[in-house]
């Protein structure tokens, strides 16, 4: 196949060239880019150098959907909105990385992202783009919203819990961190290196735009249609999240069900590992990799449970899960392109 690649120069879309360079069923990519049309992406970043060639493309709605049979859009939020429509009119098949197709509502997406909201047809037909939740959908689908990065290890680590009616969803607190990568290419105070070395923030308090996403799944597979408690840390490491999460588990619930449930779940999805009983995962153990590890326990005496789920921001969280997709959405093995083993030490 040859695949296109909109948003080349940022983080994400470098992590696709790198996972659709060693993908067996392409053959080509074509990198496009507003910001660096015209620039060899070498030099943009050497260590393509040999690897990906030629000139960065600009985006031309007529002639994209002859250049390739797939694309995949890593652009920001709010340049999707209006970036995809044209190219899906034309019947192609588009995995968006951005967040713009992600909410159903409206003036949900509105009040979070503060952005004018896409065009309705379009985010009725996209489909949520998380394998383990929506495998059959995702294969038939024309677009894909490829989930946020907080939101994959929030809903991983949450929903087979959820699913089961094994905790009260109104009690869930959400502590999440996550490596500065996940702030983009594009320099920000915040990710500043004198700012965020040896530094701990907290930010987006209580209004992380991805606070309505984790909800619109929780209570997709809830009775109860409660909200959460999310906030989220920049940690001066590059890769990597780690959410911490706490809920009440519901009344006569046992640890031996719980541990029965996280098994099932681990058993039939190919990505997911759960850590020995007792032991909890690390960002390092998913380093470059589509894995999302998870450990919890049940502490009997509050009657709460712990769960930490790990993911590669820029893989599970972003690149690798949308090449998951890629695959499923053509027929593919689900892991094709993607069993290497994460990068250690």
């Amino acid at each position: 196949m040859k695949v296109g690649i909109v948003g080349a120069t940022g983080f994400g879309g470098l992590e696709l060239i790198r996972l659709l360079k060693q993908h067996p069923e392409v053959n080509e990519f074509i990198l496009y880019s507003s910001s660096k049309k015209d620039e060899h992406i070498q030099s943009v970043y050497p260590h393509l150098n040999g690897l990906a060639e030629g000139a960065l493309k600009a985006i031309d709605h007529e002639k994209m959907p002859e250049q390739v049979d797939f694309l995949f859009s890593s652009a920001p939020t709010g340049v999707s909105a209006s970036l995809l429509p044209p190219l899906l009119e034309k019947g192609m098949r588009i995995i968006d990385l951005a967040g713009d197709y992600r909410l159903k509502k409206q003036g949900v997406y509105e009040r979070w992202y503060k952005k004018e909201p896409p065009e309705r047809k379009w985010v009725e037909k996209a489909v949520y783009g998380m394998p383990e939740y929506n495998r059959e959908n995702i294969k038939s689908a024309q677009l894909i919203a490829n989930p946020g990065c907080y939101p994959t290890a929030a809903l991983l680590g949450l929903l087979p819990l959820v699913t089961k009616s094994l905790i009260d969803t109104k009690s869930i607190i959400i502590d999440a961190k996550s490596g500065i990568s996940g702030a983009g290419a594009v320099p920000s105070s915040a990710a500043h290196f004198p700012i965020a070395n040896d530094n701990l923030q907290i930010y987006k308090v209580n209004r992380h735009q991805h606070i309505p996403e984790i909800e619109q799944m929780l209570h997709h597979y809830s009775v109860t249609k409660d909200p959460i408690t999310f906030n989220t840390h920049l940690v001066p490491m590059t890769r990597g999240i780690m959410n911490t999460m706490y809920a009440t588990v519901d009344e006569g619930t046992t640890e031996r069900e719980i541990e029965e449930t996280f098994s099932e779940f681990a058993e039939q999805h190919p990505f997911i590992r759960l850590s020995p009983q007792g032991t909890f995962p690390c960002t390092k153990q998913v380093f470059g990799s589509n894995y999302c590890d998870i450990g919890w326990s049940f502490d009997k005496r509050t009657n709460r449970i712990t769960t930490v789920a790990v993911i590669d921001n820029l893989m599970k969280g972003a690149a690798g899960q949308a090449v998951q997709n890629f695959n499923l959405m053509n027929g593919f093995p689900e892991n094709t392109g993607l069993q290497a083993s994460p990068l250690f030490p």
